[in-house]
């Protein structure tokens, strides 16, 4: 596009920087002292910094020795468990579940849940995280905290059988009452809780109403090895048959985990009629000790995109994307006996469009290129720990931390600038948080949401 005299200033130019693209093959690339033009909340221009000069805009960020990357996106997470960060430490899952976290969460309430969700949108925000698949509970708090900090969100109320038919109504009453809400930025999806705690009739029921109104479904399944063999044992399939022979996989559906998923399963995901994508979170399985991490190169072998994910802070300890991402290249490796996979390139993709693609909105978000949203981070690369740079893409993926993040963009609005969040206010989250921790830490009373038993 040639500028006009006439032409109104755009809404924000980043210029000078090195920009992660993606080609027709989906191959990683990246344009050097470039320049990104943002109208409206898109991406209008990706060009030569030189282009841009003289132009005006509402805002403008130099971007020399910073490389622009899509924002980051949490494909699953739990973001209210930030308050429970370190409570429950070295403990194998059942125990972790049973003695710890399901008693807790029995006293949540809604307050704890939007504390927690402003404490993980700004932890998200500082590691230029953009977009975030979240499933809990009190989640219309949730999306009022999404829709106040700029970011953007896949959301859904989660549910188990044992709430009764109430559950699965609140989880779809939730989805159809925030989708397209915060200018957009809320999708959502139903949110049952996963195989062993949402029976067959709830996750066939939830399947009709994905198809009849459209919306994804949101799930754990084949967490780990011992669901699947326990679901084997008990009922003669896997939990992946299960979603099968419910109807689930024939919506649009977002596995969370899946360390679970045996060959078998591979032939039922592939065949599935809807959506079918896998998120990832290495570093709780490595916490579990589970003995098998998600089989991301025979997923990506049939066409299944996995994202990347943290699961939520109780369990990871953080909501490092950048981390998984790391994780996720050194585990496969080792999983897979190969050095040559996952490659640096291939991890950046998975960071980028196959998250995008995980959670739904691989049409909109994912790249830096015209028609996109413009979700944006830049990060600096200037540190001495990202110095020398030989290759970028093993710098980005290996090197790089969170902190390197310098600025982060949704929608065209900075949600932060030089390191400086602009969207939420920490050290009053936290105060009152701190204030509340005893109240929702305290187990005296005996109870607990749900049992864990597989």
């Amino acid at each position: 596009m040639t500028p006009s005299a006439v032409e109104s200033p755009a809404g924000l130019i980043i210029t000078g920087c090195t920009v992660l693209t993606h080609d027709d093959q989906e191959g990683i690339g990246f344009a050097q002292d470039a320049a990104i033009v943002v109208r409206d909340g898109v991406v209008a221009e990706v060009t030569g910094a030189e282009a841009v000069a003289g132009r005006a805009a509402d805002e403008w960020i130099d971007a020399r020795g910073q490389v622009a990357l899509p924002g980051l996106i949490n494909c699953h997470t739990h973001a209210p468990m930030v308050a429970l960060r370190g409570l429950a430490e070295d403990l194998p899952t059942d125990e972790w579940f049973n003695d710890v976290v399901w008693p807790v969460e029995s006293n949540l309430t809604e307050r704890d849940v939007e504390l927690g969700a402003r404490l993980a949108c700004a932890e998200m925000i500082r590691g230029g995280v953009t977009c975030f698949a979240d499933h809990y509970f009190a989640m219309d708090t949730v999306a009022a905290v999404v829709a106040e900090c700029g970011m953007r969100a896949l959301l859904g109320e989660a549910y188990f059988s044992s709430q009764g038919p109430r559950g699965r109504e609140r989880s779809l009453e939730f989805a159809l009452r925030h989708r397209g809400s915060a200018d957009g930025r809320v999708t959502t999806a139903l949110a049952p809780h996963a195989p062993y705690t949402v029976d067959d009739a709830d996750l066939a029921a939830t399947a009709e109403l994905a198809r009849a109104h459209g919306l994804p479904v949101h799930l754990h399944a084949a967490e780990n090895r011992d669901q699947t063999e326990t679901s084997l044992a008990r009922h003669g399939v896997t939990p992946i048959e299960v979603l099968h022979r419910t109807g689930v996989l024939d919506t649009d559906v977002l596995i969370a985990h899946g360390t679970g998923i045996v060959e078998s399963d591979l032939p039922l995901l592939e065949r599935a009629d809807g959506r079918t994508a896998v998120a990832t979170a290495p570093r709780g399985y490595l916490k579990f000790a589970w003995p098998t991490t998600t089989p991301v190169r025979a997923l990506r072998g049939i066409g299944v995109p996995v994202g990347l994910a943290t699961d939520g802070a109780a369990s990871n300890n953080s909501l490092d994307v950048w981390e998984a991402m790391a994780l996720t290249s050194l585990i496969q490796k080792s999983t897979e006996d190969d050095p040559r996979w996952l490659t640096c390139r291939q991890a950046l993709h998975h960071a980028t469009l196959q998250s995008a693609r995980a959670v739904g909105l691989g049409e909109s978000v994912g790249s830096v290129a015209p028609g996109r949203r413009a979700d944006i981070v830049l990060v600096d690369l200037t540190g001495p720990h990202t110095q020398p740079v030989h290759d970028l893409a093993a710098t980005l993926v290996h090197s790089a931390r969170s902190a390197d993040v310098r600025t982060t963009v949704v929608d065209g609005r900075i949600l932060m600038r030089d390191r400086e969040l602009l969207t939420i206010d920490v050290p009053a989250v936290v105060r009152e948080l701190g204030e509340r921790l005893p109240a929702l830490v305290d187990r005296s009373h005996g109870r607990r949401i749900q049992q864990y038993d597989t």
